[in-house]
C-alpha cells in the first residue's frame, strides 16, 4: 500500500500515450500479467456478469450521476456506495485511490479494461481515520458482505491498520486484533473471499495481514516486460536483515507466512476520476487482481450450476474452494513445453532473485508457503483450468486436475486416488485450505457485529497433507511429499514424482482444537500418463 501523495503524483495524462504504446503497457491482465483477458474473449466470454464483489477502504470511488468528481467519466459502474453501513452522501468521501482500485476490477474502458467489467461492485468508505478505527472498519466489511441479498463472493481490502493504532497493550501480529478476527469471522459466516493487500515496507499497515482465512497479496514488477519478480517494496522474509528486528511488528509472531499470492502491482495504468490515465504502484493494486479473478471464476461456476452440468454443486461458491484453486494454480517455475511443470507460464523470483525451487517452502514440509512469494504468481487462466473440471469425490478415482469440498472428522483421514499413473519427473501441486474458527460475542443476540462487541478466537484445527503411493497403508512414514505445518490454515505441496505409478492424496485431521468436524477445500494438479 502506497501513501496517498504517491498515488496522486504518479498521474500521467492519457494524451501522453499513442494507441500502440498504450496497448503495449496493458499487460497486468494480459498474457504477461495474470492472463485474464483470454477469459473475457470467446469461447469463454467471462466478464464477472451478475457476480457481486466488494471493496472497503478509507474512501470510496465516485459514482456517475451521484458525485461531481466523475461527472464526465462513465468508465466505472457501481452497484452501491456507502459510508460504513449507511448510504454514501453525494460528493463526500470520494477518493481517487479507491477509484483506481475499483478500476482494476470493473473498469469498462476499452483501452484499460478491468478484469471483471460485468461484476456488480459495492464499495464502502470507512471515513476519516482520525475518528474511526477497527470497529468501524469491521462494520463496513460486514455491511458490504451482506449486500446483493447476502450474496457477495469476494471483498477487496486495499488498506489496513498500523499496530501503533491498535488499542491492545504491546500489540503484535498474533491474529487477535479486532479487524483480523472480524475478517476471519466474516469469511466463514458470510462465505466471502477477502483479498488483503499485503504489508508493504517498514512502518506499514499490517493489520489484518495476520488473518488465517483470507488471501494476502504481495505485488510483482516487470522483468523483460513480464510480471515475474516480487517487487523490492514488499517486505522481505522474516529471517532477513531488518525484518528480524521487526518480527511481531510487521510479521506474524508464530512464523506463519503472511503472503498467499503475488499479483501485478507496479506501474499499472488506470483511469483516474477525471478521465486521465494514472500509473500506480503498490499492493493496493495487486489485491484487486485477485478479486477480479474470483468474479470470473464465480460467473463460470454459476453457469455450470444453472445448466446443471455434472460434477458441479454450490460448493463451487465456497471461499475455501476459491482459495485452494487460486493458490494451487499459481505460477512458480516456467514449463519447458513438455507439460511436466504443469504448463506454468513464468518463473517467479523473490527480491533476492531466488525461485521456488530454492525456497524453504519447497524443501521444508513444515513451511507450506514462501514468505515472499506465497504459493506463486496469480494466473487467472490457470485458475480457470484448475476450477473448470468441477468437483471430485474421494469415493471414486479422481482426474489429474480437480478440486473438492467436504468435511473430515477428528482423527480421521481421507484419500483421493488419482485415476491414471503420474509421470516420473512431472510435478504435482496440491493445496488444502480450511478456516480458523472465530465466533462473534454477540451481546444483543442480533447475529450482527455492533461497535462495542468483540470476537472469540477458538483456534485452528490441525490438518496435514500427503502424496503417497496408491498401495500405501495408513502409515504415512513413506509419503512421497508432505505438508505438515502445525500453525497454518493452508497446506501446500509442490514436488516432483519420483517414478511413474499410481498415487493418492491424503488429507489427515491431525489434531482437534475446536470442533470435531472440519470443513476443508482441496485442489490438485498432476500430469497423468496418456
Amino acid at each position: 500500500m502506497v501513501k496517498k501523495f504517491t498515488w496522486i503524483i504518479w498521474g500521467l495524462s492519457a494524451s501522453c500515450f499513442g494507441a500502440p504504446a498504450l496497448a503495449a503497457i496493458v499487460t497486468s491482465i494480459g498474457t504477461n500479467g495474470i492472463d485474464a483477458l483470454r477469459l473475457q474473449k470467446a469461447p469463454y466470454n467471462l466478464s464477472g456478469r451478475k457476480i457481486a464483489i466488494g471493496q472497503v477502504e478509507i474512501g470510496r470511488p465516485g459514482k456517475f450521476g451521484w458525485d461531481k468528481a466523475v461527472s464526465k467519466n462513465t468508465v466505472i459502474s457501481l452497484a452501491g456506495v456507502f459510508l460504513r453501513n449507511r448510504p454514501a452522501k453525494s460528493n463526500s468521501g470520494v477518493d481517487p485511490h479507491a477509484y483506481n482500485v475499483a478500476g482494476v476490477m470493473v473498469s469498462r474502458d476499452k483501452a484499460l479494461p478491468g478484469i471483471a467489467p460485468g461484476a456488480r461492485l459495492y464499495s464502502s468508505a470507512v471515513g476519516s481515520t482520525k475518528n474511526m478505527g477497527q470497529p468501524e472498519e469491521c462494520l463496513s466489511a460486514q455491511h458490504i458482505a451482506m449486500q446483493n441479498s447476502g450474496d457477495v463472493r469476494v471483498i477487496n481490502f486495499s488498506f489496513g491498520e498500523p499496530l501503533t493504532r491498535d488499542p491492545r497493550p504491546e500489540a503484535t501480529l498474533d491474529g487477535n486484533a479486532l479487524l483480523t478476527l472480524c475478517i476471519d469471522w466474516s469469511s466463514r459466516v458470510h462465505d466471502v473471499v477477502y483479498a488483503i493487500a499485503g504489508n508493504q515496507g517498514k512502518g506499514g499497515i499490517p493489520i489484518p495481514t495476520d488473518n488465517f482465512n483470507a488471501i494476502n497479496v504481495a505485488f510483482s514488477s516487470r522483468k523483460q516486460n513480464i510480471f515475474n519478480k516480487v517487487d523490492v517494496s514488499n517486505l522481505a522474509a522474516a529471517n532477513e536483515g531488518v525484518a528480524t528486528r521487526l518480527a511481531g511488528k510487521e510479521f506474524n509472531i508464530d512464523g506463519r507466512p503472511s503472503i498467499s499470492l503475488v499479483a501485478p502491482g507496479s506501474n499499472i495504468p488506470l483511469v483516474n476520476p477525471d478521465g486521465k490515465v494514472n500509473k500506480v504502484t503498490g499492493t493496493s493494486f495487486a489485491a484487486p487482481h485477485v478479486v477480479g479473478t474470483v468474479a470470473l471464476l464465480q460467473e463460470f461456476g454459476d453457469k455450470q450450476l444453472r445448466t446443471k452440468q455434472p460434477n458441479w454443486s454450490i460448493a463451487s461458491r465456497r471461499h475455501e474452494v476459491m482459495k485452494a484453486v487460486l493458490l494451487n494454480s499459481a505460477d512458480k517455475i516456467q514449463d519447458t513445453g513438455n507439460g511436466l511443470r504443469l504448463g506454468m507460464s513464468r518463473t517467479l523470483i523473490d527480491k533476492q532473485n531466488r525461485d521456488w525451487l530454492t525456497s524453504l517452502a519447497y524443501s521444508d514440509p513444515k513451511i507450506p508457503l514462501d514468505p515472499q512469494m506465497g504459493a506463486g504468481h496469480l494466473n487467472a487462466f490457470r485458475a480457470y483450468q484448475q476450477f473448470s473440471p468441477g468437483q471430485s469425490s474421494p469415493s471414486a478415482a479422481v482426474p489429474a486436475i480437480g478440486w473438492d469440498y467436504r468435511t473430515l472428522d477428528a482423527g480421521a483421514s481421507v484419500d483421493y486416488t488419482i485415476a491414471k499413473p503420474l509421470v516420473q519427473g512431472s510435478f504435482v501441486a496440491v493445496t488444502l485450505a480450511w478456516d480458523r474458527l472465530v465466533e462473534l460475542e454477540d451481546k444483543n443476540q442480533n447475529k450482527l457485529f455492533d461497535v462495542g462487541e468483540d470476537f472469540r478466537d477458538r483456534g485452528l484445527n490441525n490438518l496435514d497433507l500427503y502424496l503417497v503411493k496408491a498401495d500405501a497403508s495408513n502409515n504415512i512414514a513413506g509419503a512421497v511429499c508432505s505438508s505438515i505445518s502445525p500453525v497454518d490454515s493452508v497446506e501446500h505441496i509442490f514436488c516432483p514424482v519420483p517414478a511413474t505409478g499410481n498415487y493418492k492424496i491424503r488429507v489427515q485431521f491431525r489434531q482437534k482444537v475446536n470442533q470435531s468436524v472440519q470443513p476443508f477445500a482441496l485442489a490438485w494438479w498432476g500430469v497423468s500418463s496418456k
